[in-house]
């Protein structure tokens, strides 16, 4: 009697697309093939570049993976996007006719999520270009902030920037001192007085001035006390904003992002305490969304067939 070939074990895709760059990790069988880093992944700054990003992210995780470009058609894509929280970039990316064998949608809180906490229960922080916070601990998970740049994302890398050229074009009018926060942002801007400044941050998005975060904190580390204010009013919102996660008694909560490290020191101190370290990136994080609703349509699709 003839043994039934196995099937071979499924190629997953996690995503973690953001506000400055796209991650990608092809996954089998408890094992990393290969990884991938693209462009900005936020539907909201711009669709057709986020969904380049997915692909480019993707191409060169398969060419780490040393797969055939042609096996992009067998992922099983978990997909966790900054921006989908908005219903309308949420529809518009479930009906992007995408390359993948399947793809399941969600955000990128959802997945920072899951990957912190190896899949389980928690509530994260994130701190990179954006910031936002979100808790999956009940029935209805909790988001707080995730409103955008520039109307929203305080204590974000971009944050920081573009409040360091609002405190750099106050002091080129003769409105506020001049500091070494001042010099280091001309600097870095090659602008020379008010016009060319407002000439070079016309129209840009929120990754143009999460770079900026790094001059705020050189100048934070020069002592300047513009910086130093700037950086403490960010930390006391995010602050605020873990102590609102916190009611939800998630039991367990993590700040990640570009920006944590050097946020972390200025965080309340209880705060900063009650912290864990995340256990896993928030593109296995997307993995582990994959590998859920993946199951999940396996069961209802057995439980159809047997009705």
């Amino acid at each position: 009697m003839m043994q039934q070939a196995l099937e071979p074990a499924p190629l997953f895709l996690g995503i973690d697309g953001g506000g400055s760059k796209t991650r990608a990790i092809i996954y089998q069988q408890d094992k990393i093939l290969g990884t991938g880093v693209s462009g900005p992944g936020n539907p909201y700054h711009g669709f057709e570049q986020s969904i380049d990003s997915v692909i480019s992210a993707t191409q060169k995780a398969l060419i780490d993976a040393e797969l055939s470009p042609n096996t992009i058609s067998q992922l099983v894509a978990g997909v966790g996007l900054a921006g989908v929280n908005l219903p309308h970039l949420y529809d518009r990316v479930s009906n992007w006719q995408h390359p993948f064998k399947v793809m399941y949608l969600t955000t990128d809180l959802h997945i920072a999520c899951l990957g912190s906490h190896q899949g389980q229960d928690g509530a994260v922080i994130i701190t990179g270009t954006g910031s936002c916070g979100f808790s999956d601990s009940g029935d209805k998970p909790l988001v707080v902030g995730a409103h955008g740049f520039p109307h929203g994302d305080k204590g974000s890398g971009a944050w920081l920037g573009f409040s360091a050229v609002e405190h750099v074009l106050l002091a080129m009018d003769g409105l506020a001192d001049a500091t070494v926060l001042t010099e280091k942002v001309s600097e870095v801007l090659g602008c020379r007085n008010d016009l060319e400044l407002v000439t070079a941050i016309s129209g840009q998005k929120s990754g143009f001035f999460a770079k900026l975060a790094r001059t705020v904190f050189d100048a934070v580390d020069e002592g300047d006390q513009v910086a130093i204010n700037i950086v403490k009013d960010g930390a006391a919102y995010i602050s605020e904003l873990a102590r609102k996660l916190w009611q939800t008694n998630p039991g367990r909560m993590s700040i990640i992002g570009g920006l944590s490290p050097r946020l972390m020191p200025w965080l309340d101190k209880e705060v900063a305490q009650r912290l864990s370290a995340p256990l896993a990136p928030p593109e296995m994080g997307a993995i582990f969304f994959a590998q859920e609703q993946m199951a999940a349509n396996q069961k209802s699709a057995k439980m159809t067939a047997e009705a």
